[in-house]
């Protein structure tokens, strides 16, 4: 029977039994319409596709904070070379350590994510 159908049997039973019955005459029609919710959803949940791959919040922080951190390390990273490199005439032997410690920290940093999740 259709929802329509439905509604139209609780008014008409509604009429037959008088208002004496109208609360019990609601009371079924929404639970039948509730019995077919429920069976519409478990009918569409049956047909969709699986859900996607579970990614909590704190991945996706940690994802954010590793791009961020990367995003800064390139940031530094290239003012200092550009700072050395055009404050002295010499070899530039002074970005080697800076661009080791950025390297370093960006491999402890992400190195560390396994280890959290």
């Amino acid at each position: 029977m259709s929802t329509g159908d439905e509604l139209k049997a609780a008014v008409s039973a509604r009429r037959d039994l008088g208002p004496e019955y109208e609360d019990a005459v609601v009371e079924s029609f929404l639970d039948k319409m509730g019995q077919e919710i429920d069976r519409r959803v478990d009918e569409r949940l049956a047909h969709s596709s699986p859900p996607p791959k579970h990614v909590t919040r704190a991945q996706n922080t940690a994802d954010g904070q590793r791009l961020a951190l990367a995003i800064v390390s390139m940031a530094l990273g290239t003012i200092a070379t550009l700072a050395i490199t055009l404050g002295t005439s010499g070899s530039g032997a002074a970005l080697i350590p800076i661009w080791i410690g950025i390297i370093i920290v960006n491999v402890v940093f992400n190195g560390s994510r396994g280890k959290s999740g």
